[in-house]
């Protein structure tokens, strides 16, 4: 599923006080390769927001103890000194904005500060909030109670822990469904040196739905007009089985005034998402899938002039995913997409859509994934990663579509580790499928590579199953990593991948079983033909979510390629599937519909490719991975392979989480996950 991406999304709690910080650790690295300890050790830069009025940048970044099983979040404020970003300030907190200079933020009480003011009058846990541009109101996200629970329904049973379940989305992600965030419009009121929020209004009150969307939208689902007197809000109107089968989300806009709502995108039946007004606020940009269900549809960058009703698709003729812009002026957008594997930020002008379509600059090149934060005048800020580097602060300046100079590393957060250690290459590879097509795949190079050497070869399996296979840098699935423990990676760009055009992206939808595997098996298969290097009897095949079942399918289609699988998070049975996860939409675009509708043929096609039927021909080591809190593929599913396989005589180990969603992130599981993950592929493939 698209939002099943390996990389873990940023969940910020409130911190601990009673608790120490924890702060940049020190580490020495033995033998020159990147270890797990190390991975943990690092600081991850989360965002960057430059500042035009003060000239000053805040950035995120988080620091973990694997001792103490758990993190800090800092935010940095920093001047633009030559080369490097100076630190003059940092505090504990998370969602950092800048309001006329000054920072605001949430601290690690859970409290927002303006300035130097912690905000009062709202007793309510605060999740995001948003200033008005004039500072005389404010947006605050919390969690309202929309469901009943056993207590309420029978209070002389305060102790039952059952609960009874009358529609669908009773769960979602990670949590059973009992609240949803609503956004609150405060007016603010300074007096005697302190700010108070005052006259809140819950602009959903009364209702079930949900402002950002779970489980991963922000405030920057939210926006304020540049006047103030309007503001843009993204919500998806549904409940229960109407939510569970829709991604239909639209954009309202609500008046301050007047207090009545308008859906701005009435008639599109897809997801409308992070609504951003132009500075003057003669415009308002939104991101729009257009197909109902199809969470994975292309997501187009769409503006419409608020006066005239002008509306214009800026991104149409790209072929991929804007995955998040900002304005940069009244007249220019800036946003990022994937093309050809690597993520680039691009540049889109408005006054010339009045006659044509927009012309689109790209901005940055090479191989690397770029994240947009901001300008300040002509500079550029962002973040920049690859598989071979996690996120940096860069800048650059442009002028029309190519960099005027060099873009210059502003920080460099973990070149202690970095000069501790020598990681491997990344080299892009295309290769020819059986129908024909040109597929781009990366292949990852362990350190000190020799191709007089025979190495063992993974055959990575990308989650999603639309999910890019990216220049990203992740602190679990990790290619250097990989490589540090001298395993050559293969890693395609299979059908049904963004960034290589709709009908590539849109292939795999009905056809689990089909090209995508066949695309695959090219890949490893082209590569051990034809490189002396690789040692075809020490192959091995690992993948989460998507790339899960990828490898519990591929272990009864493999014809003895394969001596180790890792399967993290995987559907092992379809038809189960269908039904256990929370998000029908996915199931009913994916899979083709339902598996009793036995006229439907797309859907019999994908079922009758279940894993769980090949598992007699399952002969090869497997370990499976799950976490019990994953509640959009449910850990049965791995237990339930694990089981098949013990069943059956094959070797299997099953790594299980009670703790743990669809990702692993508490540092002390992502040890215990590394260290089983190597385990196990060292023992039948070194």
């Amino acid at each position: 599923m698209a939002t099943l991406a390996l990389l873990a999304t940023s969940c910020q709690t409130k911190e601990d006080t009673t608790q120490a910080p924890i702060t940049k650790p020190e580490i020495t690295i033995e033998g020159g390769r990147l270890t797990s300890e190390a991975l943990w050790a690092m600081g991850r830069i989360n965002s960057v927001h430059p500042d035009e009025q003060s000239a000053r940048i805040a950035y995120t970044i988080s620091y973990y103890s694997v001792e103490e099983n758990r993190s800090t979040s800092w935010i940095r404020v920093c001047e633009v000194k030559g080369e490097r970003l100076e630190v003059i300030g940092e505090v504990i907190g998370h969602s950092p904005a800048w309001h006329n200079g000054q920072l605001c933020y949430i601290n690690g009480d859970g409290q927002v500060v303006i300035g130097d003011k912690v905000l009062t009058g709202f007793d309510k846990d605060i999740e995001g909030f948003l200033l008005s541009p004039q500072g005389d109101k404010i947006i605050l996200i919390t969690q309202v109670k929309t469901v009943a629970s056993t207590a309420d329904k029978h209070p002389d049973l305060p102790l039952a822990s059952g609960r009874v379940v009358d529609d669908l989305m009773y769960k979602h992600w990670d949590e059973w469904t009992e609240t949803a965030p609503h956004p609150f419009v405060c007016d603010l009121k300074t007096e005697n040196g302190k700010v108070q929020a005052e006259n809140c209004l819950d602009l959903l009150e009364g209702t079930p739905y949900e402002s950002p969307m779970k489980p991963f939208g922000g405030v920057e689902q939210l926006a304020w007009s540049p006047d103030g007197k309007q503001l843009a809000y993204t919500c998806r109107k549904k409940s229960g089985l109407d939510y569970a089968v829709s991604t239909n989300s639209d954009i309202y806009l609500y008046d301050i005034a007047t207090g009545t709502h308008t859906n701005l995108t009435a008639g599109n039946m897809g997801y409308d998402t992070n609504p951003s007004y132009s500075p003057d606020g003669q415009w308002i940009a939104w991101q729009s899938m257009e197909r109902d269900g199809y969470e994975s549809d292309e997501n187009r960058l769409m503006i419409q002039h608020l006066q005239t009703g002008e509306r214009h698709f800026l991104t149409k003729g790209i072929e991929t995913n804007v995955d998040s812009y900002y304005w940069k002026d009244n007249n220019s957008l800036v946003f990022s997409a994937v093309w050809h594997g690597t993520s680039q930020l691009y540049e889109v002008n408005i006054p010339s859509i009045t006659s044509h379509l927009s012309p689109i600059n790209l901005l940055t090149s090479g191989q690397y994934d770029y994240v947009p934060g901001g300008n300040i005048g002509d500079t550029y800020y962002c973040l920049r990663h690859s598989m071979r580097e996690a996120n940096e602060i860069f800048a650059f300046e442009a002028k029309g579509d190519k960099a005027k100079g060099t873009v210059i590393q502003l920080t460099h957060e973990n070149d202690n580790i970095y000069s501790q250690i020598e990681m491997g290459t990344v080299v892009p590879r295309w290769q020819k499928t059986t129908d024909g097509k040109d597929m781009l795949t990366w292949i990852i190079y362990p350190p000190h590579f020799d191709a007089n050497k025979k190495y063992p070869t993974l055959l990575y399996c990308e989650g999603g199953p639309q999910s890019p296979v990216s220049q990203f840098w992740s602190f679990r699935w990790n290619f250097m990593m990989m490589a540090a423990n001298d395993y050559i990676i293969v890693a395609p760009n299979r059908r049904g991948l963004p960034g290589f055009g709709n009908a590539w992206n849109e292939q795999i939808s009905g056809d689990y079983g089909g090209q995508c595997m066949k695309d695959y098996l090219s890949a490893i298969d082209e590569f051990v033909a034809n490189e002396k290097y690789v040692d075809k009897d020490r192959l091995g095949c690992v993948g989460a979510s998507f790339g899960g079942f990828s490898v519990y399918w591929l272990a009864g289609h493999h014809d003895k390629r394969f001596k180790a699988f890792i399967a993290h998070d995987g559907i092992f049975n379809m038809e189960m599937q269908y039904l256990e996860t929370e998000e029908k939409w996915f199931a009913n675009w994916d899979m083709g519909g339902a598996y009793w509708d036995k006229s439907n043929k797309i859907a019999q096609r994908t079922f009758a490719n279940s894993p769980h039927l090949f598992v007699d021909k399952w002969d090869t080591p497997i370990l499976c991975i799950h976490g019990e809190k994953d509640y959009r593929i449910l850990a049965n599913q791995g237990m339930a392979a694990f089981d098949a396989a013990k069943m059956r005589g094959v070797p299997a180990q099953l790594l299980i989480f009670p703790d743990e969603n669809h990702w692993v992130l508490k540092p002390q599981n992502g040890i215990l996950w590394q260290r089983t993950f190597f385990a196990w592929l060292d023992k039948y493939l070194k």
